[in-house]
């Protein structure tokens, strides 16, 4: 992918998880004992924020927000696509509840793993344990760069990194069909829907990008990134 300014507000978790690569034969055969899979509509809650963690959430296909709310706001804090975690925050005997909340996009598959089995691998297995570290790093870096987007940039700027986002980390193609609303799209990158609907006439009537319904193509990736970085 390629990289869009320093502090990237790029909501798209991009640190596939690789851990299960890590396990032996026998530790592959014991996980599978201690998981089940879940199939999840679009729109179902996946977790609820101050919800008892039980489980370790892996996403095998499928699209998903997470976020934290009060019951009046919320925010956005990341999209995960296949191949990500949910609930490691969750692993610590100091946070034994979601520290958010997670809504799938689209329908989407979980395999829930048993948190207690989850901790046994971690204390077992360095190189598994390694991996687990590293995305917990990453997703630090990652929110660490969402807020100074959100706080910093102007909506210009936060729009594109949306579209940068969802092209080149989620469909990896400039033309696709967006599963997300307007209202969505606003929702992420802290705007109102009307302020979103406005800035995508303009990024069209520039010949940013091309939209017809759901289907969306981004045609000009090079002044999208330029706005991005000074957005």
């Amino acid at each position: 992918m390629a990289n869009h300014g320093q502090f990237s507000g790029c909501t798209i978790s991009s640190r596939r998880c690789q851990c299960f690569e890590k396990l032996s034969e026998e530790e592959t055969i014991q996980l599978n004992h201690n998981s089940v899979n879940i199939k999840y509509k679009k729109g179902e809650i996946i977790c609820k924020q101050g919800g008892f963690a039980s489980h370790v959430m892996y996403m095998e296909k499928g699209l998903a927000k997470v976020f934290i709310d009060n019951g009046v706001n919320s925010l956005v804090l990341k999209i995960i696509p296949d191949g990500n975690l949910l609930g490691l925050t969750s692993l610590s005997e100091e946070h034994n509840t979601f520290q958010y909340s997670a809504l799938a996009y689209i329908d989407s598959e979980i395999k829930q793993i048993e948190i207690n089995f989850f901790k046994q691998l971690l204390n077992r297995n360095i190189d598994f344990a390694k991996e687990v570290i590293d995305i917990l790093s990453s997703n630090s870096v990652q929110v660490n760069g969402r807020f100074f987007c959100l706080t910093h940039k102007q909506s210009y700027g936060r729009l594109a990194d949306i579209i940068l986002c969802l092209s080149e980390r989620i469909f990896k193609t400039g033309e696709f069909e967006l599963p997300l609303s307007r209202k969505e799209l606003a929702e992420l990158s802290g705007m109102s829907s009307e302020t979103v609907i406005r800035m995508l006439k303009n990024f069209k009537d520039e010949g940013l990008v091309e939209m017809k319904g759901k289907n969306f193509k981004v045609v000009d990736f090079d002044r999208l990134r330029r706005i991005s970085e000074t957005g």
